[in-house]
């Protein structure tokens, strides 16, 4: 018998929770599900999103804010560019007017050679994020 799955909700560890939720909500759309207790505006351990019908978890990289370095820590980070998290979204090229309307630094849509619309943009953490939709074909005149 093959397993029952019933979705796949990434968790992606965080530097700055306020950041990312203001990244996720408030540019991207997502909405807060739930959230580990409130520790301030934006500011808690852990959260689910959702936006339609994908999920995603964020949670702090460090568990208390005197564990957190000023900066990044770059080591950490390094593997964020092995992580691409990809998004089915039907209308591709009007996701890209809003976001650019935004402000979101993010690369126009291309068609891929397998037949995928693809738009791609970093999030704060530097996490790909890939809104992707199986492009309409032309037909021959």
């Amino acid at each position: 018998m093959a397993l029952d799955a019933r979705g796949l909700t990434p968790l992606l560890q965080v530097y700055d929770m306020p950041r990312s939720v203001r990244f996720y909500r408030d540019l991207l759309g997502f909405e807060i599900v739930t959230t580990s207790p409130v520790l301030g505006q934006d500011r808690f351990h852990w959260a689910l999103l959702r936006l339609g019908d994908a999920e995603l978890m964020l949670n702090t990289a460090y568990e208390f804010d005197h564990e957190r370095p000023v900066e990044p820590d770059g080591g950490r980070t390094t593997g964020h560019n092995d992580v691409g998290l990809f998004i089915g979204c039907p209308d591709v090229d009007a996701a890209y007017e809003e976001l650019r309307g935004k402000g979101v630094q993010l690369k126009e849509p291309i068609v891929t050679g397998y037949g995928m619309k693809q738009m791609y943009l970093r999030d704060p953490d530097g996490f790909g994020l890939c809104f992707q939709w199986r492009a309409s074909t032309v037909s021959a005149q």
